[in-house]
């Protein structure tokens, strides 16, 4: 499969795109009649009304608008909770999940979807639903749209093709993608397996977090993000399309590809990023930072300062500061922290979070480096040191993330995480000169 896609740059710029000469309509969005026969359709994420600044909407120009289906019908869940989570009890207990398997039997990424996290409500359009996908198959005859939340891929193994109504866009290990809400789109697998995790946020959509005193450059640029160009389909079948609506799935008839725009102009599309182009900032001198300066996307709530959530990462970049304990430090925090690890080992937990694995320190439950990793920062050489070969991740948010009752009891959950920090030592010296 040919996967050389053209894209167009920029966050949230409003774009303007055709696969066919003159099919977007030039000084008007709603002509009487539009080139090649086309259908109007404005596609709006958040409401009319809403401040220019913050407005998302695009204008879809298809070969038929999407009245054209048939009626839904409810299917089973499977593994596909939403907030509020009311299926089990959520203990302020730290938790940490080893990797889903890959399934033996053929399923496709909405069969393989499973909430392990939710926090907030979809119906009241606040917090996050927090999933990992597994899957061994392309999505064949089938199309999904989220009427709940946009959803944020983070890939930990395996590329995927995004087939959206935008058009095509591509997202490896290493890299992220964003589908708005309401967005409809297909996942193929351009290889034999893939696995990874999806931030469903039910709130505001997500936007560069602010740069403060770094001034106008750092963090995540906005030339760096990737929006896809018109690429439609115009193809007839039996198909199905699949909705998650309030909590729930449902299915409907489709008789043609919903890929059928063959233009469209505006500013709520599709975008991916590639993490590596991440402009790390640290601290040149002492200290460790805050981990909010590796805030990549941010989904704000009514209170500023505190996220729906953030989408924080922990690249490779130099460690140099002097006189410090370098890994993070011990803390208890009011905002509550779901981590997952892309590649590599993290630098607090050296044993047990392995790749594609999870953990979550939800509001005000302690946590920090295992016991191993304190003694052994606490009596290293302070020489510039380059973390390499590592990408870690963070979900953070200002609601407390309850597990599902499939993360607390099934078979992935290591029911002994706590057991790192147990042997910590009291090592209180009194004399004045201990130092």
């Amino acid at each position: 499969m040919n996967t050389q896609l053209t894209y167009m740059t920029g966050f949230g710029n409003e774009f303007e795109t055709q696969a066919l000469p003159g099919a977007l309509p030039i000084g008007q969005f709603t002509p009487q009649k539009v080139k090649y026969d086309l259908y109007t359709e404005q596609f709006s994420s958040t409401a009319f009304t809403a401040p220019r600044a913050a407005n998302r909407r695009t204008w879809m120009y298809r070969l038929r608008p999407s009245v054209v289906q048939g009626d839904y019908q409810a299917i089973d869940n499977g593994l596909i909770r939403t907030a509020p989570i009311t299926e089990a009890v959520t203990p302020p207990t730290m938790l940490r999940w080893n990797p889903i398997d890959i399934p033996t039997k053929p399923t496709d990424f909405i069969d393989g979807l499973i909430t392990m996290a939710a926090n907030g409500s979809a119906n009241g359009q606040s917090g996050i639903g927090i999933h990992v996908y597994v899957a061994n198959n392309s999505m064949q005859g089938r199309y999904f749209y989220n009427a709940d939340g946009e959803m944020l891929f983070v890939p930990q193994q395996g590329e995927l093709l995004l087939h959206t109504e935008c058009g095509k866009l591509t997202v490896k290990p290493g890299e992220i993608a964003v589908i708005p809400r309401g967005i409809k789109f297909s996942v193929d697998l351009l290889n034999d397996t893939a696995r990874g995790y999806i931030c469903e946020n039910y709130g505001h959509a997500l936007e560069l977090a602010e740069r403060g005193p770094v001034g106008a450059n750092g963090y995540a640029n906005d030339r760096d993000f990737q929006y896809p160009v018109a690429a439609f389909e115009d193809k007839e079948g039996d198909f199905e399309l699949v909705s998650k609506f309030n909590g729930n799935l449902f299915s409907c008839e489709i008789k043609h590809s919903p890929f059928d725009v063959v233009a469209w102009t505006g500013n709520s599309a599709p975008y991916k990023y590639d993490l590596s182009r991440f402009n790390v900032i640290n601290t040149v001198s002492f200290d460790h930072p805050d981990p909010s300066i590796f805030t990549v996307l941010t989904s704000p709530s009514a209170t500023e300062g505190m996220a729906n959530v953030d989408f924080v990462i922990f690249p490779p970049r130099w460690m140099v500061a002097e006189n410090t304990f370098r890994p993070p430090y011990y803390h208890r925090n009011i905002m509550s922290e779901f981590m997952g690890l892309i590649e590599g080992v993290y630098d607090a937990k050296e044993h047990g979070f392995v790749p594609g694995g999870a953990s979550l320190h939800n509001c005000m439950s302690p946590h920090g480096p295992e016991a191993d990793v304190f003694e052994k920062a606490s009596n290293a050489e302070l020489i510039p040191q380059k973390y390499e070969n590592t990408l870690a991740f963070m979900f953070e948010s200002r609601y407390i993330i309850s597990p599902t009752k499939y993360a607390l009891e099934g078979q992935e959950r290591q029911t002994n995480y706590t057991d790192c920090w147990r042997t910590i030592k009291k090592q209180f010296n009194g004399a004045e000169d201990s130092l």
